[in-house]
């Protein structure tokens, strides 16, 4: 009976702390947060007030914000997430202050003269820094300031996407692949959802999208065989995107220039691209996707079907010249994109397909397949997450052991037939074939060999 009572009091006390820490957290971070979004609202209404297209101020843009993030605070280099994740793994959830106004400012100046970012990676940023501020100032020991710092990550992303349980799972999962801190569930579920609150009642507005009331979705094995197929296409969308993010910051790291030259020569690049193939590309790109949606054909045909592919390339060009901001932004309209022009080949149902792709390009290109179900669930409602969960498991499997955020740990093999260094980040692990499989293989061929040397023997006359 004793122990029972000191275990019963020992959780009593816990659960109290983390409902009490989680929640003023995400007060703090709903509030910071909601600062960082209106701001970002008035910059975009602000873009009307120029004499000339708000984008032409591209090569500038980056210009200024290279020399901000290098100048005050290199840890918000980046789109956010990446630093972070990078953060917990490698520095204990430690994060300079600096990196808040810095990476605020510096992503503000890139969406607003048109660069082609996301919000919710320094919304996440902002949160983990708020976390890890807030556990200084309290005097937090290094366990908990990690915990408070993976809840910063989520109640950030539910602060700029509406989405309090998919923030939280988000926060916990894209730590590592495969792995979720069972110990963190409560504190980031409470401080996702305090955040959230926060955020509605301070004035943000959040858009949800009821697919099933535009096209009825109703439970059938043929369209069951159609998600499969755009499992398998989302999968390979979302190694298109990593690769490309990837290949294109290589490329522009490789180029023998100034820093600042090459930032500018990047908005140059893209001001006169925008001249052949349209200037819908710039910026967060959210119309589109609230059109992609909402199946508005009337303001879709605009799009061609290889709009993912331009997203992609704009994206990859201004992050990967110096621009600040997010990827998951991008990667919606990536895979909205993509799962529309799926849909118009299958049964033309296309903003189905286009809530599929959505959240099954998230889950393949950052590894958070509950994260992104969940999210499907927020959104899109019941009727769609049911068959967004079969898309977003093949998408994720087939993407393999990739994501747009290499550090990333992985706790688990997407194959059988493969042989992973486990516990190693993305970006250093090593995959080669299982020796077992290998030795299944060499034995299959062993056996047709053989049965093929038998078959040219009674060939013979």
């Amino acid at each position: 009976m004793k122990k029972h009572s000191i275990e019963q009091v020992g959780i009593f006390v816990s659960v109290t702390k983390w409902l009490i820490l989680s929640s003023l957290v995400g007060v703090i971070i709903g509030t910071s947060v909601t600062i960082f979004l209106k701001a970002l609202q008035l910059s975009e209404k602000s873009q009307s007030l120029l004499p000339f297209p708000h984008y032409y101020l591209l090569p500038f843009g980056l210009l200024l914000t290279v020399w901000l993030v290098k100048r005050f605070a290199p840890d918000a280099d980046g789109h956010g997430t990446e630093k972070v994740i990078e953060a917990v793994h490698k520095k204990s959830g430690k994060i300079e202050i600096a990196v808040i106004p810095i990476k605020l400012l510096a992503t503000i100046i890139t969406i607003f003269s048109g660069g082609s970012a996301g919000k919710e990676g320094p919304g996440a940023q902002i949160g983990a820094g708020m976390a890890s501020t807030t556990s200084d100032f309290f005097h937090f020991n290094t366990e908990d300031r990690k915990k408070l710092v993976i809840c910063g990550i989520g109640a950030g992303f539910a602060t700029v996407f509406g989405t309090p349980i998919a923030g939280a799972i988000f926060g916990l999962e894209v730590l590592v692949v495969g792995l979720i801190r069972y110990d963190v569930l409560l504190p980031s579920f409470i401080a996702g959802f305090s955040a959230f609150s926060t955020a509605q009642y301070l004035g943000i507005e959040y858009t949800y999208f009821n697919i099933n009331f535009i096209q009825p979705i109703e439970l059938n094995l043929f369209l069951i065989f159609q998600v499969v197929l755009a499992g398998l296409f989302f999968g390979i969308i979302s190694d298109i995107t990593i690769t490309a993010l990837k290949r294109v910051s290589r490329i522009i790291k490789k180029i023998p220039l100034n820093a600042y030259i090459k930032a500018f020569s990047a908005g140059i690049i893209l001001i006169l691209l925008s001249f052949f193939v349209g200037d819908q590309y710039f910026g967060l790109g959210l119309t589109t996707i609230d059109n992609l949606l909402q199946a508005n054909t009337s303001q879709i045909e605009d799009i061609p079907w290889y709009a993912f592919l331009l997203k992609t390339l704009y994206t990859s060009i201004t992050l990967g010249s110096g621009g600040s901001g997010g990827i998951v932004t991008p990667i919606f309209y990536i895979g909205a994109a993509s799962g529309h022009w799926f849909g118009s080949f299958i049964d033309g149902n296309l903003a189905f397909f286009a809530a599929l792709g959505f959240v099954s390009v998230l889950a393949g290109t950052t590894n958070a397949p509950i994260a992104a179900t969940i999210m499907a669930m927020e959104l899109f409602g019941l009727d769609v997450a049911h068959y967004a969960a079969i898309s977003i498991v093949i998408s994720f499997i087939i993407t393999g052991h990739r994501s747009v955020f290499p550090s990333q740990q992985l706790a688990m093999k997407k194959s059988d037939f493969l042989k992973i260094n486990l516990g190693e980040d993305i970006a250093h692990s090593t995959i080669d074939v299982e020796d077992t499989s290998m030795e299944q293989f060499n034995s299959i061929r062993e056996r047709i060999q053989k049965k093929r040397a038998k078959r040219n023997e009674r060939k013979k006359p």
